[in-house]
């Protein structure tokens, strides 16, 4: 099954319980990709959380309702998943503006979102920088942690909380890298997705590659087998544009390599390497993908 019917089916499941339970691991079975993954990718490609997606498609049934029907307000709520009048009102004021009693009056301006549908889009403008790569298992380790999907926290937070030397300690403690990689790779990288956690949990670490002279002691080592990359380089930028050239990397891979390729991602697993030297850095993303039977 290609990725396209994979994406639209999930969109079905979606449309087809915007007034009942939405359940995110029956989302991402329907794209047959883990439930991180999906609302990654999701993201990624149409610049809108899956929540937030979900939300507006609620909320334009839900004027369409107001507009057509003469439901209670409070009915209407309840259809599209809120407990009372008091944050649905709310909501649809953030939505439309307005509140939803006068959405009922004649002329009322609201707004539409309609249904999504994943195409192929033929870009193209500029070239993507890629290679495939099978690799043997190489060990990594690091400083750990579990996040919630939708959580407050994310993994930006545990790179700010290790930046009282905790990452400068991994470096020094990461010894000589292994020879078989780019030299000029940095010490410090991270890794996404790389083993089983709870559902709507994803494993993330601030890691570094295991060789001969690293001092793993206190920290989480973890075992990365052997897998088909799809790896992705920046084109070298200033360290100020960090944010900016990984973004792209991301969002070039989800909606224009992916949807085309005939590979799949395995399990959202991921690695997000940074490398250069001063003045002139580039990031590296390994993302681990088979190919789509």
């Amino acid at each position: 099954m290609d990725w396209l019917l994979r994406m639209n089916r999930a969109l079905d499941y979606i449309e087809s319980n915007l007034t009942g339970e939405i359940e995110l691991k029956e989302v991402a079975q329907s794209a047959y990709c883990s439930s991180h993954q999906f609302q990654r990718m999701f993201s990624f490609i149409t610049n809108v959380t899956l929540a937030e997606y979900i939300r507006r498609r609620r909320l334009t049934l839900a004027a369409i309702e107001l507009q057509n029907s003469e439901m209670r307000v409070i009915d209407i709520a309840v259809k599209y998943g809120y407990e009372s009048p008091v944050p649905f009102a709310r909501a649809f004021q953030s939505l439309h503006g307005v509140n939803p009693a006068s959405a009922r009056e004649e002329g009322t301006a609201l707004k539409a979102y309609p249904r999504l549908s994943f195409l192929i889009s033929m870009k193209g403008e500029k070239a993507m920088n890629y290679r495939i790569e099978t690799k043997e298992s190489f060990h990594v380790f690091g400083i750990e942690k579990i996040f919630q999907l939708n959580g407050e926290e994310t993994p930006g937070e545990l790179w700010k909380q290790s930046a009282n030397g905790e990452v400068k300690r991994l470096a020094e403690h990461a010894g000589a890298l292994p020879t078989a990689l780019n030299q000029d790779y940095h010490k410090v990288h991270a890794v996404c997705s790389y083993k089983k956690t709870e559902e709507d949990t994803f494993p993330y670490m601030l890691c570094a590659f295991q060789g001969g002279s690293s001092k793993v002691d206190g920290y989480t080592s973890v075992t990365i087998p052997a897998q088909t990359w799809a790896i992705f380089k920046s084109d070298p930028f200033a360290w100020d544009q960090f944010d900016k050239s990984i973004e792209t990397l991301y969002k070039r891979f989800f909606s224009e390599w992916l949807p085309t390729a005939g590979y799949e991602q395995v399990d959202g697993m991921e690695l997000k390497i940074t490398g250069g030297k001063e003045g002139h850095y580039f990031i590296e993303l390994w993302f681990a993908v088979r190919k789509i039977s």
